[in-house]
């Protein structure tokens, strides 16, 4: 590298990051380019960022803003970044991961090598079946609340790295691009979106959380996925000091608790009967509250446990009927239909059916409706008659019942009628 250059950033590290966003498969920024169009001239365009971030002149684009729909209504902002930007933020988090990685502790979860959704959501049962009471945390407008110079100083605390805190200080002040083709100046936050944004809301709520309770409070467990925080208490009373408490460090942070969306839990079974109104909360996509269970010697009790929640079962609803549209795959025939849905459905499957997997359910007989929908829809003889296309599914299902990955846990579907 030529000695003009003031950061030594070898080639191989642009190289890597380029693979990495590649397998994210996200969508084009402000400037439209896509994947594709992105590798028609790789080489040229590889090398240019790594020549800009070598020599100090990267500076990014400004993010597209998307909104998306959120389950209770409102929307969330996510800021696109462009492949370029998208290749330079992986060059510096392949740089910083490794560094702070270490660190974390493990009740900390979220975008972290190794560690899963439903490592924390399996956590957070144990530990309600051995504490009473839960304090579900809701900080409000994290991403959009963050102060960049707390922000600089936490990454500071693991590096000295010039270029890593000279792009990471870029990214924090990057615009908005709004759809109207506005450009909004953002003095706090950093966009959901961007590759390094989930690892520096990490590190952030790392020393301004997780490692503020190890060293204040060791005997409150919790679980933690970004900023979705579970708190566990043996007590009422140790649950509103601690949430004091808690509401004080977030203010220094400054940050704060969304007072409508923090609740207080009480975990309601066979041997707990203390009254309270609130008996559940949502964590990563499980509902936690009291439910029937049976022991091993076949006897009926309450357990409070986890299984798919209300909002993320409607959301996999809304996928099938909406983004899936069955009825406008007519042109493809029932093998191809199976292997183009199994990825899907297996995920789901995965994922939602770890604890309690008959509450899924629901949600399979939707898909089973929306093959019904499909098979009108690709046969005359079946167009508006249910019943018909109904009895052709489980036919379909009796000859091949692996054919669709959820059939083999739904025997109603493969059995003889």
């Amino acid at each position: 590298m030529s000695s003009a250059k003031p950061f030594d950033i070898p080639k191989a590290h642009v190289w890597n990051a380029y693979l990495a966003v590649k397998a994210s498969k996200g969508g084009p920024g402000i400037d439209g380019i896509c994947m594709d169009e992105f590798e028609q001239n790789l080489k040229n365009r590889l090398y240019k960022i790594w020549n800009r971030l070598c020599s100090g002149s990267y500076f990014p684009a400004p993010v597209k803003q998307v909104d998306i729909p959120k389950a209770d209504g409102g929307t969330r902002t996510l800021g696109i970044p462009t492949i370029e930007d998208r290749i330079a933020q992986a060059v510096v988090k392949q740089y910083l991961e490794p560094m702070v990685e270490p660190h974390f502790p493990e009740d900390s979860y979220g975008y972290r090598p190794g560690k899963s959704a439903l490592d924390a959501v399996a956590t957070a049962r144990r530990r309600c079946w051995r504490d009473d009471w839960v304090l579900e945390l809701d900080i409000r407008n994290f991403f959009d609340t963050l102060d960049h110079k707390l922000v600089l100083t936490a990454v500071s605390r693991f590096t000295d790295c010039r270029w890593v805190l000279l792009y990471v200080e870029r990214w924090l002040k990057a615009d908005i691009q709004a759809p109207d083709g506005t450009v909004i100046r953002r003095g706090q936050g950093t966009p959901q979106g961007g590759v390094v944004s989930p690892l520096l809301a990490n590190l952030f709520l790392h020393l301004a959380f997780d490692k503020w309770m190890a060293e204040q409070f060791p005997n409150i467990h919790f679980e933690r996925y970004a900023d979705d925080i579970v708190v566990h208490c043996r007590s009422k009373k140790q649950l509103d000091w601690i949430r004091a408490q808690i509401e004080k460090r977030l203010a220094r942070c400054k940050l704060e608790l969304n007072s409508e969306k923090t609740r207080v839990v009480y975990c309601r079974d066979s041997n707990r009967h203390e009254k309270w109104d609130c008996n559940s909360f949502d964590f990563l996509g499980y509902c936690f509250r009291p439910r029937t269970a049976r022991d091993r010697q076949g006897r009926f009790f309450v357990s409070f446990s986890p299984a798919i929640s209300a909002k993320a079962s409607r959301t996999l609803r809304q996928v099938i009927r909406r983004a899936w549209r069955l009825r406008s795959h007519v042109f493809l025939d029932i093998d191809s239909l199976a292997r183009w849905l199994n990825p899907k459905i297996v995920g789901w499957i995965n994922y939602y059916g770890r604890f309690n997997r008959s509450a899924l359910h629901n949600v399979l007989n939707h898909i089973n409706h929306a093959l019904e929908v499909w098979a009108m829809s690709k046969f005359k003889r079946l167009r508006r008659r249910k019943v018909r296309a109904r009895r052709w599914l489980r036919a379909v299902a009796q000859r091949s019942p692996g054919l669709f990955a959820h059939w083999p846990y739904q025997g109603w579907m493969t059995r003889a009628v």
